[in-house]
């Protein structure tokens, strides 16, 4: 019986790459060094000492949930009332934000929504910056419209569940090494692990561990955003 597997990760742009490793996903000092000339040779801009801490934390915020200002992402297309891809919470924690997609990417149902619907739906939850936005690696995780039909002929669908998530501690180290990395676009490198669980028609099910590195951005005054995917998962 078919069944969705892991995607390789293919279209990862050279600046989320750069953005990844910087941030202390492959802590290296040099790379580092090179994010920061790239960034200041482009438009992006340091938030103002105002909304900016001189020294961020390394753990994950744990302010309350705050609106979208200017990023807020469409809830996707719909069957009915019902969405085909759960929205984006509202929260501003990368933690509960990285939970929350990890599960909207690994439940799916072929036999009431399009291969084009369930992709749509989980590009809601992208960034609305798009220099920091990387779609392709999101969309390496949905099956081609192809197998997505041939799942549907069997009545496959499936339903993921979180254990836990957590920043990796390599992307803390290096960050604690630098803070101010962190205040350049306020993406955070979280990593999740979790279960889906798969059926199909007549009855027949199975269960696989699931576990994927999310680049996620939490900007002050904004809900969190997912970036990226990272190709590797981190510890």
């Amino acid at each position: 019986m078919l069944k969705s597997s892991s995607s390789p990760f293919t279209g990862q742009s050279a600046l989320l790459r750069r953005l990844l490793i910087g941030l202390g996903v492959l802590v290296v000092v040099a790379l580092l060094a090179g994010l920061i000339a790239r960034l200041a040779g482009g438009d992006h801009r340091t938030p103002s000492a105002a909304n900016s801490p001189s020294a961020p934390a390394v753990s994950a915020p744990s302010s309350p949930p705050s609106p979208r200002t200017s990023n807020t992402p469409s809830a996707g297309p719909t069957i009915g009332t019902a969405p085909v891809v759960a929205a984006p919470p509202h929260t501003s924690d990368p933690i509960a934000f990285a939970k929350a997609f990890a599960a909207a990417l690994w439940s799916y149902d072929t036999r009431t929504a399009t291969q084009p619907q369930q992709l749509a739906g989980l590009r809601g939850w992208l960034t609305d910056e798009s220099q920091y936005a990387d779609p392709d690696t999101l969309a390496a995780q949905v099956p081609d419209p192809t197998l997505w039909d041939r799942m549907r002929d069997n009545g496959q669908f499936a339903v993921g569940e979180v254990a836990e998530a957590h920043l990796p501690a390599a992307w803390q180290q290096a960050i604690g090494k630098d803070p101010t990395q962190l205040t350049i676009a306020y993406i955070y490198a979280v990593t999740v692990t979790g279960k889906q669980t798969v059926s199909w028609r007549d009855g027949g099910a199975g269960a696989e561990d699931r576990s994927l590195t999310l680049a996620v951005q939490c900007r002050p005054s904004h809900d969190c955003a997912l970036a990226s995917i990272a190709p590797t998962v981190y510890p």
